[in-house]
């Protein structure tokens, strides 16, 4: 099981993760600041959920700006596509593949998630501009109406190693109880194959013991709400490290 590592350091197991999803900058300003204060290992930006967007330089200056205001946490930049439950941007992918490029050129965050789904042309390109500055690559996979089956859970984690990323992320809508269990069972077989990181998680309230228990399986990140939920199912971050902290005391005996 191996843990997410932001420029060679290793982040705890699981790593808890605070998206930051305000729509005017000031709102994220006081965001960011809010969420560094509740204690997470990193917070996501939600780059999509931002109406300066098409703003390429007040991006990059404002993915800067975030990282100093939370206490210098580490940054994962993300745009999240409609298909995958992001919000709509008046972007097409060549220009987020462009917002990608300047925000990684500029040091400006330290992870970028990118969808499995894009264009390969645009994830080796992503990947490349991530490898040139020392950031980290995440792909990922969402899938808000239900859940594959675990060998094709596991096959979209290989799929992301394959595609050279950092840290394979899947996460899926349980429509019952055994849909949990194969999401923790792919997390597990890939977390003990794979040579990279890994992330799974399970949504919606079926699914919250997956962001609880999911480090058990070899998760190396749980998303936690600071003042707005990203995805259905995460759980207010105060009482996701309290369960964490006596989920860790168990486990180490």
């Amino acid at each position: 099981m191996r843990p997410l590592h932001v420029h060679g350091r290793a982040l705890p197991m699981p790593a808890v993760c605070i998206p930051l999803v305000a729509r005017q900058a000031d709102a994220l300003r006081a965001e960011a600041a809010a969420a560094g204060a509740r204690g997470p290992d990193l917070l996501e930006w939600r780059v999509d959920f931002f109406d300066g967007i098409g703003r390429t330089a007040e991006v990059v200056a404002l993915a800067a700006e975030l990282r100093r205001l939370s206490g210098r946490l580490p940054l994962l930049f993300t745009r999240r596509s409609v298909r995958e439950g992001g919000q709509p941007i008046p972007l097409d992918e060549a220009q987020v593949l462009a917002l990608v490029h300047a925000v990684a050129a500029a040091g400006a965050a330290d992870l970028v998630d990118i969808e499995m789904a894009s264009d390969p042309v645009h994830i080796a390109a992503a990947r490349d501009a991530c490898r040139a500055q020392g950031l980290g690559l995440v792909l990922s996979f969402h899938d808000f109406d239900r859940t594959p089956p675990a060998a094709e859970l596991l096959e979209r984690f290989r799929l992301a190693h394959r595609l050279g990323a950092d840290l394979a992320k899947v996460a899926v809508m349980p429509r019952r109880k055994r849909d949990v269990l194969a999401l923790l069972e792919a997390t597990l077989q890939a977390s003990e194959e794979l040579p990279i990181a890994v992330a799974g998680m399970s949504m919606g309230a079926l699914g919250a013991v997956s962001r609880l228990a999911g480090g058990e399986f070899g998760s190396a990140l749980t998303f936690a709400v600071g003042q707005a939920a990203s995805a259905p199912g995460q759980m207010p971050v105060d009482g996701l490290r309290a369960a964490l902290a006596v989920l860790r005391r168990g486990s180490a005996g």
